[in-house]
């Protein structure tokens, strides 16, 4: 199957699950709103979730899908599932240790990550109890990385990418019953959200677990050994543990510098969650799929193969990241207002939310880019030269932001977040370049200029529609109005944006249907 085509088997799914996710998002807006509930309960969530991207998704998209497809290609299944399970067998090891000391030390723990809470003896409590209940959700979600890796390695990529689907279907089954019937104060409702995570968790391992096991792959665990090729694994792991995770570790160095301010953390946290949609579809889904396609060609020698899906992700990541985050901005308020502003969150929380959501679209682009360029030194095995760019970008964002916030608060941490991946994204790019890994002729030049240019007059078109149109979208008006309105503006600047792409020969829409029907 086509790059392409595998690419958007996994961003349809991710469409699913980011669609359900907002529903998921809407309930809990409704049922938490903003303010100190909403906050403990959004750094609770974050703080596994940061792990799991670090130590799950880091770690095996990066490390262990070269070496998986390297066995593969060299030693065929058997030798890939015993390399499998003796790299598993120390990812339990470690889940098991990580999660009886955090744990145990969780207090100690959120003193360092949510400082600001300090001052809230209640909220500070409340925000220990739910990262203990859902702490284990790391051992689950990053053995379902683990798996979903294998799987991704092994060109089975519907698991993976369903997983988080069924994730938002626990989710939004226990939010309605707490959004209309069994209505209860904020801190009540936290548990059993929390309880409903945990639960989630549990269901996409299990998933995985199956689709493994009818792939023939399940490893069988055994007792850690430290062999040569565990030895491998961890030195390409440790660093990509950092360079993969390098937006969560710049989300978290935000929650700490956030706690310092009310409401800051769930007003960050809902505006994370609408650019992670365009985010998930076309940066995840793309990374996705590419590393497991470079890995493939650079161990079999086709540098010429591997040199096309690179470019060919970056194109599309361009063409479908920059009208998002066109349209992002041009529209964030009555994205917002739509998805968000019911039950106890109001008018006031819908414009700062928006505030920071412009202000992360400005990097979605990047953050898109990042996920594109990096699977050029993984596939390679090199996840030090990523980590070195990783920690440079880290420590811009840290002094962005200790400069923004006083003034600009919620804004300045986005803000800083975005232009620190630029910067990762200008890093990864050049370096690439002066190895000889990515050149763009000068055609692709102009055509990521005209994707640039359009997606600018899409952005500017959409703004004065929207402008011209407020009317119906402004608080107060009824929902089925404002949902309407903003499915029509969504529409023409689809329409808007692909009619110039097809008249202007940057991307002909007949040749796009032809890449995704090719087959190798």
């Amino acid at each position: 199957m086509s790059l392409l085509r595998n690419f958007l088997s996994v961003g349809s799914w991710t469409v699913v699950s980011r669609l359900a996710g907002f529903v998921r998002d809407a309930l809990m807006a409704a049922v938490l709103g903003v303010g100190p509930v909403a906050d403990a309960f959004n750094a609770a969530f974050r703080f596994p979730n940061l792990f799991r991207r670090l130590f799950a998704e880091g770690a095996f998209n990066t490390a262990f899908v070269p070496m998986f497809s390297g066995a593969l290609e060299a030693q065929g299944n058997e030798g890939a599932r015993e390399l499998a399970a003796r790299i598993m067998s120390w990812l339990v090891a470690m889940l098991v240790v990580v999660t009886i000391l955090v744990e145990i030390f969780m207090p100690q723990i959120m003193l360092a990550f949510v400082p600001g809470f300090v001052g809230d003896p209640e909220k500070f409590d409340l925000t220990v109890l739910l990262t203990r209940l859902m702490f284990p959700y790391l051992a689950c979600m990053s053995l379902m990385a683990a798996y979903g890796a294998m799987l991704n390695s092994l060109g089975r990529f519907f698991a993976a990418a369903f997983a988080p689907v069924l994730l938002n279907i626990v989710n939004i089954a226990m939010l309605i019953p707490l959004a209309t019937v069994f209505v209860q104060a904020p801190a009540e409702a936290t548990i059993w959200i929390a309880m409903a995570t945990m639960a989630g968790g549990v269901a996409q391992l299990a998933l995985v677990w199956v689709a493994i096991e009818r792939a023939g792959f399940r490893p069988q665990f055994r007792l850690p050994r430290f062999d040569p090729e565990v030895r491998r694994f961890w030195v390409l792991a440790i660093p990509a543990i950092l360079a993969g995770g390098i937006t969560q570790i710049n989300l978290f160095v935000g929650t700490v510098i956030a706690s310092g301010a009310n409401d800051t953390i769930s007003i960050l946290a809902y505006a994370d969650r609408l650019y992670q949609l365009p985010l998930g579809i076309i940066g995840i889904a793309i990374g996705t799929v590419l590393l497991p396609e470079l890995s493939r060609h650079l161990k079999a020698g086709r540098a010429e193969e591997a040199a096309r899906s690179q470019d060919q992700s970056l194109f599309l990541s361009m063409l479908l990241s920059m009208p998002a985050a066109a349209a992002l901005i041009a529209m964030a308020e009555p994205i917002v207002r739509v998805l968000f502003e019911r039950g106890l969150f109001d008018a006031l929380d819908t414009a700062r939310t928006a505030e920071a959501l412009v202000a992360f679209a400005v990097g979605l682009p990047a953050f898109v880019l990042i996920r594109v360029l990096q699977p050029g030194f993984f596939a390679r095995e090199d996840t030090v030269t990523p980590t070195i760019f990783a920690a440079v970008s880290v420590v811009v964002n840290i002094a962005v932001s200790l400069l923004l916030f006083p003034t600009l608060f919620h804004v300045g941490i986005a803000l800083a977040t975005s232009l620190s991946a630029w910067l990762n994204v200008v890093m990864l790019a050049v370096a690439l370049a002066r190895r000889g890994h990515f050149s763009l002729p000068r055609g692709q030049w102009w055509g990521h200029a005209m994707i640039v240019l359009i997606s600018l007059l899409m952005g500017l078109s959409l703004a004065l529609l929207a402008e011209r149109g407020a009317g119906h979208l402004v608080s107060g008006v009824p929902l089925w109005r404002q949902a309407l309105a903003l499915s029509g503006l969504v529409a023409y600047g689809v329409v808007f944006y692909f009619t110039l792409i097809h008249v202007s020969g940057t991307q002909r829409l007949g040749g796009l249907l032809a890449r995704l029907r090719r087959r190798r």
